[in-house]
C-alpha cells in the first residue's frame, strides 16, 4: 500500500510513519508548511510549523530511510484555519483550530493531494484508533486517555476515514518515546507541542488585538450593572476566571466568570459558577464519523479538546443536532464542538451555536 506519512517533525509522526514503513507500505514523507512566514512561529518545540520542526521530521525521514517532501500550504491554512479562527473570536465565540485544521487541511486538502498522486492512505501521528466492521470503519479513543485526539478527529467522514491511518492508537505515549529511541530518531525527547501553533508567543487575546484592534466596551453582570470596562471583546472566552479585572467584589465574596460576549454592544457580561450551568444545547454543521443517525441517542458527549465525557441525549433535527444533559455542565462555549461517543466510537460532531443555562431561583 501507497502511503503519505504526515510528519510535523515531532516523536508521534517520525514513529507513526517508521511503523508505516517497517510494515512493508510504500512510504513518502510529508511535512506541511504551514506558516506564510516560519520564523515568526513558534520555536523550542512547542508548535508544529517552525523551520526546526520541517528540519526535525527531514532527518527522521532520513533514519528511517523514505523520500521526504515539504509541501507548502501557507496560504490554504490561513484561509480555511488562521481567518476563521480571528472571525470566530470576533463575533463572541470559541473556535477550536486543531479541529478545523484536521478538517479542512490534513484530511480535505492532503488527502486529496494524496489520492490525486495515487496514494492509498494518509497516516499521521494521532491518537485514535480506526476498527474495521462490517458496517464500515469505525473511529474509537485512544487507549492511553492522556493523549487521546479523538475529539480533534470528530468532523472526519466515512469516506475520510477510509483512507485515514493512526498507528499509534493502540500504545501508550511513554512507549512512543521510548520506541523512537531504540529507533535512533533524534525527536525521541522532544517536548510535545502546546496551544495554537500559529500564535508564536501563546498570548492569544495578544494576537487576537494585533488582528482585530482595540474595541472598549463594558463588563456587567447578568442584571446589566457594569462592574468594569475592557479592551475588546475578543479576549475572553465562556467560563473565564481569570483576567476579568473587575473591581467591585461580588457580594457573596466569590469569584465571578465569563456567561455571555456580544460583540454587538461590546458587553461581557459575569456571574457565579452556579449562573455558568447549562442544561441543552443547540449545534449546527454535523459531520458523521458514520450513517446519519435517525433516532435519539442516550450517549456521552465531549466538549472540549481535554474535557470529561458527561451523558447526554442528542437528536438531529434537520441540519441541527439538539443536546440534553443528564446533569448540567458547565462553560459549554458557543464555537467549540460537541462530540458524541458511544463508548469509545466517535459517531460525529457538531459545532455549538446556541446554550440554554438551569434557570436561576431568587
Amino acid at each position: 500500500m501507497r502511503v503519505l506519512a504526515a510528519m510535523s517533525g515531532g516523536v508521534d509522526s517520525a514513529v507513526a510513519a517508521a511503523r508505516m514503513a517497517e510494515a512493508g507500505h510504500d512510504v513518502v514523507g510529508v511535512h506541511l508548511a504551514l506558516s506564510r512566514n516560519p520564523q515568526s512561529y513558534r520555536t523550542g518545540a512547542r508548535g508544529c510549523c517552525t523551520v526546526e520542526d520541517s528540519r526535525d521530521a527531514r532527518r527522521a525521514a532520513d533514519v528511517i530511510g523514505i523520500p521526504f517532501y515539504i509541501w507548502d500550504l501557507a496560504e490554504r491554512f490561513h484561509a480555511d484555519v488562521v481567518e476563521p479562527f480571528v472571525a470566530e473570536y470576533a463575533a463572541g465565540r470559541t473556535p477550536n483550530p486543531c479541529l478545523r485544521c484536521n478538517e479542512k487541511i490534513k484530511f480535505s486538502a492532503v488527502l486529496e493531494r494524496a489520492l490525486a498522486l495515487d496514494f492509498d492512505a494518509v497516516a499521521t501521528g494521532h491518537y485514535a484508533q480506526i476498527v474495521e466492521t462490517p458496517a464500515g470503519r469505525e473511529l474509537h479513543r485512544a487507549v492511553d486517555p492522556a493523549k487521546d485526539q479523538s475529539y480533534v478527529l470528530g468532523v472526519l467522514t466515512q469516506e475520510q476515514l477510509k483512507h485515514a491511518i493512526f498507528p499509534l492508537g493502540d500504545t501508550d505515549k511513554t512507549e512512543i518515546r521510548s520506541e523512537a529511541e531504540r529507533r535512533g530518531l533524534s525527536v525521541a525527547a522532544k517536548p510535545d507541542s502546546h496551544d495554537i501553533c500559529f500564535i508564536a508567543d501563546g498570548n492569544t487575546p495578544g494576537f487576537l488585538s494585533k488582528q482585530l484592534g482595540e474595541s472598549p466596551g463594558d463588563i456587567v453582570d447578568a442584571q446589566g450593572n457594569k462592574l468594569g470596562e475592557h479592551k475588546g471583546t475578543h479576549g475572553f472566552t465562556v467560563g473565564q476566571r481569570k483576567g476579568l479585572k473587575i473591581g467591585t467584589p461580588a457580594a457573596d465574596g466569590k469569584p465571578r466568570f465569563v456567561l455571555d460576549i456580544s460583540p454587538v454592544d461590546k458587553t461581557v457580561t459575569v456571574g457565579s459558577r452556579a449562573e455558568l450551568a447549562v442544561e441543552r444545547l443547540t449545534a449546527s454543521k454535523p459531520r458523521w464519523c458514520g450513517p446519519v443517525p435517525t433516532e435519539t441517542l442516550h450517549v456521552k458527549a465531549q466538549l472540549r479538546a481535554h474535557g470529561e465525557e458527561i451523558a447526554v441525549t442528542a437528536r438531529l433535527e434537520g441540519d441541527q443536532v439538539l443536546v440534553s444533559f443528564d446533569e448540567p455542565a458547565d462553560a459549554v462555549a458557543p464555537g467549540q464542538a460537541v462530540v458524541l461517543y458511544d463508548g469509545t466510537r466517535v459517531i460525529g460532531s457538531a459545532t455549538i451555536d446556541t446554550v440554554e443555562r438551569v434557570p436561576q431561583t431568587v
